[in-house]
């Protein structure tokens, strides 16, 4: 029990500086965006299902992709062209969770606003 404890210590020393980081706070705010609109339409289960993993997903690709930079940053602190690259692609997957994400959330969400906006309007 200790171990777990001293694990769980670590994890959120994890999540206090990520909340620190810019890129997850825009992403952890467009999270809580989300889910109060959820809450708002009413998701079904499976809905929120997909809501929450794609959510979580970005958050995670967010925590490795600082990781890499921080990794990148301590063995090279001068520009490198190959650190860069690493960089790079690092971010190119936090993006392309983000759109997928995004994609997700609209074929979800999208549907149920414009339904509760015909019922607003008529």
């Amino acid at each position: 029990m200790n171990r777990f404890l001293k694990s769980l210590g670590f994890a959120i020393s994890g999540v206090k500086f990520m909340l620190q980081e810019p890129n997850f706070r825009i992403h952890l705010a467009a999270a809580v965006l989300v889910i109060c609109a959820s809450f708002y339409l009413g998701l079904s289960s499976t809905e929120w299902i997909i809501i929450i993993g794609c959510m979580g997903m970005v958050l995670a690709a967010e925590v490795f992709n600082t990781a890499v930079e921080q990794l990148c940053n301590m063995t090279e602190p001068n520009f490198n062209p190959l650190i860069k690259k690493i960089k790079d692609t690092s971010a190119a997957a936090v993006l392309i969770l983000a759109l997928v994400a995004a994609i997700c959330g609209s074929l979800v969400l999208l549907p149920k606003i414009i339904f509760t906006i015909q019922i607003y309007v008529s």
